[in-house]
């Protein structure tokens, strides 16, 4: 409560009030405003320099802080059906004001000081939370000495300060995207230097590949050649082997005619 108080308003109230008796109830009530006190935590007082709600707020500062009863459940009552709690000992009544606050709270917070707490939360919270904000951003209204000047001033201060931090981080990171840019340039030309010798010795192992290819191809030709003549040759010693001998079975049978 002590770290919420300067953020917002706040009002106590004792839950499951009817759990306790009315003389328990107030005893806890005075304690735990004794020790609100002693702490140093600031609860929201309801307004009392109206004067329409100054008696009412008055009285209702001295019941904070508020005992409460709630219930979802439905009992009736008479001819109504109220929230109530129901008990083997009795029922309480949520609205009814003899058995708790619940009503009280309402009223102080719906219905008669809902704007002032709207106006505290603006004036008082707000404005502590953007004083604090701008103080961690350096925005202070004195100077060392204690002495007031312009915010403007300190705002344009600021506004240079932070505009030469951004310039200086654009151009660090101009540099590196540079850097990077030209890393990126070589790892590519180192990429391409490989490419190309890979390609000159594939083409190198091509021609060497086509080279031995034609060299074969002609000595294959050459044997070809050779071999057509010699099988020529032969052809036409054959011919002629027939050719004398057809010649001499000629003379054979002419002089066994004689």
């Amino acid at each position: 409560m002590k770290k919420l108080d300067s953020k917002v308003n706040i009002i106590p109230i004792i839950a499951k009030s009817d759990a306790i008796s009315k003389s328990e109830l107030t005893k806890f009530k005075i304690k735990i405003t004794s020790e609100l006190v002693s702490n140093g935590v600031q609860i929201y007082q309801f307004p009392t320099d109206d004067e329409t709600v100054a008696e009412i707020n008055s009285t209702m500062n001295g019941h904070l802080p508020f005992a409460v009863v709630g219930s979802t459940e439905e009992v009736k009552i008479g001819n109504k059906m109220v929230k109530a709690r129901q008990y083997p000992w009795g029922t309480v009544q949520v609205e009814n004001e003899n058995h708790c606050d619940f009503v009280k709270l309402r009223e102080m917070l719906v219905r008669v000081n809902m704007e002032d707490l709207r106006e505290q939360t603006h004036t008082r919270h707000y404005e502590l939370y953007r004083r604090c904000k701008l103080e961690e951003m350096g925005f202070k209204d004195t100077d060392p000495d204690c002495k007031p000047f312009s915010l403007q001033e300190t705002y344009e201060a600021k506004r240079n300060e932070f505009m030469g931090e951004l310039q200086k981080k654009e151009e660090e990171m101009r540099q590196m995207f540079v850097q990077r840019v030209k890393e990126k340039e070589s790892e590519l030309k180192e990429a391409e230097k490989e490419l190309h010798e890979k390609f000159d010795r594939l083409k190198k192992l091509h021609q060497d590949e086509k080279k031995k290819l034609e060299d074969k191809r002609k000595s294959l030709d050459d044997e070809l050649n050779n071999f057509k003549q010699k099988r020529t040759a032969a052809d036409l010693l054959q011919s002629q082997a027939q050719q004398a001998g057809g010649s001499t079975t000629l003379k054979r049978d002419k002089e066994r005619k004689k």
